[in-house]
């Protein structure tokens, strides 16, 4: 039996701790290469030795360890942002730019020369074709947005452009970046394009500034025009609508007072024909009651009295006497 003495032992025990060592090395290799998390705004694309296997969602995931599984993690979320023409340096409450006037110039469709700015915003709809179908995805993504923006331009008048034809750019060239983009299968949707500056060049510059403030001015006082017929013509209208309900009902007074004064009338006719002598007296006293209701000065007296001697109170302004047939 061979004897073991402590440097084996020492030996042994070294050679124990080392396999330990290593076996946990090859643990932690295998945990840490084994799982990924993904965020609530992301997608995860994995392959298993090269080749496309699954689109995972956000949570903790399990994948062969030792590179067997890769996963790329794609933003689904995020509205990302391409600029032409300018470059942000700096943002926040006082921002910074930088022109790149080499991508910005354009030829309009009456041979003029314009400075356009633009940005596109997009978001990541296929985080499988983004990952896979195109190789230099910035590059495919100006290159058609500025394609598309020159083709716009091109086909309008420079005033046109700084003018009424924005917002019809703006649709339009999200249209056609959109098809393109299917059609690259670059796996994104384009959700905006907003146009920035529009300058014409240098040495007309103030000419198109006199342009553009005639059309502020022109809109402004069409604005005007319109907001004062909005409110005239309601109260116009109103005044007409008052002016005819009150003919209408002066209409209505005047018929039934007419209707009445003829049944009044056919009323004293009917009197009149059962006793016409005493229906005159009462309708000669009723007039003359009715033409001196408001006279104070005039004095009535029957003329056909022969023993009576009528009096006036002369010391009063307002004493009458009236004596009636």
């Amino acid at each position: 039996m061979r004897n073991v003495t402590p440097s084996m032992f020492s030996g042994l025990f070294n050679q124990g701790i080392i396999l330990l060592v290593i076996a946990g090395i090859v643990i932690l290799t295998l945990l840490g290469t084994s799982f990924y998390i993904i965020d609530q705004t992301e997608e995860g694309v994995v392959t298993r030795l090269g080749k496309y296997i699954a689109t995972t969602g956000p949570g903790l995931h399990f994948k062969l360890p030792l590179g067997i599984d890769r996963h790329y993690v794609v933003n689904v979320k995020a509205v990302q942002t391409e600029q032409f023409g300018f470059r942000t340096l700096k943002s926040g409450v006082s921002s910074v730019y930088a022109n790149q006037t080499g991508e910005s110039t354009m030829l309009t469709g009456d041979l003029n020369i314009a400075e356009v700015e633009w940005i596109i915003q997009y978001r990541i709809a296929d985080s499988k074709a983004w990952t896979f179908n195109v190789l230099e995805r910035t590059s495919t993504i100006r290159d058609v947005s500025r394609s598309a923006i020159n083709m716009l331009v091109g086909d309008r008048a420079i005033m046109d452009i700084m003018g009424p034809e924005r917002s019809a750019i703006e649709t339009a060239g999200a249209e056609f970046m959109n098809e393109t983009f299917r059609g690259y299968g670059l796996g994104i949707d384009v959700i905006a394009v907003k146009l920035q500056n529009i300058d014409p060049p240098a040495g007309v510059q103030e000419a198109f500034d006199d342009v553009n403030k005639a059309e502020q001015d022109m809109n402004r006082l069409i604005n005007e025009g319109q907001q004062t017929y909005n409110a005239e013509i309601p109260r116009a209208k109103g005044e007409a609508e008052r002016h005819i309900l009150e003919a209408q009902g002066y209409a209505t007074e005047r018929v039934n007072n007419a209707n009445g004064e003829v049944a009044r009338f056919n009323l004293v006719y009917e009197e009149y024909r059962k006793a016409p002598e005493v229906t005159r007296q009462r309708l000669y006293y009723e007039m003359v009651e009715k033409v001196f209701k408001d006279d104070k000065e005039t004095a009535i007296i029957d003329r056909n009295f022969n023993n009576f001697l009528p009096l006036k109170d002369l010391g009063s302004s307002s004493g009458t006497q009236r004596s009636r047939q």
